[in-house]
């Protein structure tokens, strides 16, 4: 089986010892994302919705980097520092999926590791043929 480590140009240096994705074989693997630009500053200050666009932009560029797009995307998990936020950032998550539906579970937590961040999206893809 095929094991490719990927380092997304664009992103921030992971803040501990991992990668920004993994493809194993035919699936894609993409570590949790935060709302951090290049610099690994947070964006979007305490707007949970402006949050979630800089999330899935670099949700985004890490599928795009390994080849895939959100249309492959087979699992979501997201978790949020306030799960009443769901409501909010569902148009964001629909604007990048359009009709693509994949399997998803929605957590709760009490902090992320960057400070201020309300949300943080992980992936599993399939690559495409």
């Amino acid at each position: 089986m095929r094991r490719e480590e990927i380092r997304v140009a664009g992103l921030a240096e992971p803040i501990s010892h991992y990668t920004d994705a993994v493809r194993a074989g035919d699936l894609l693997f993409v570590s949790g994302l935060v709302a951090v630009d290049a610099d690994g500053n947070l964006v979007g200050g305490d707007d949970v919705v402006a949050q979630a666009r800089q999330v899935f932009d670099n949700l985004r560029q890490t599928l795009a980097a390994a080849g895939c797009s959100f249309g492959d995307v087979v699992k979501v998990t997201l978790f949020l520092t306030d799960v009443s936020d769901r409501s909010r950032i569902n148009s964001v998550r629909q604007e990048h999926f359009g009709e693509s539906r994949p399997a998803s579970t929605l957590v709760e937590v009490s902090a992320l590791a960057v400070p201020g961040a309300k949300v943080e999206v992980e992936a599993i893809a399939v690559m495409p043929s």
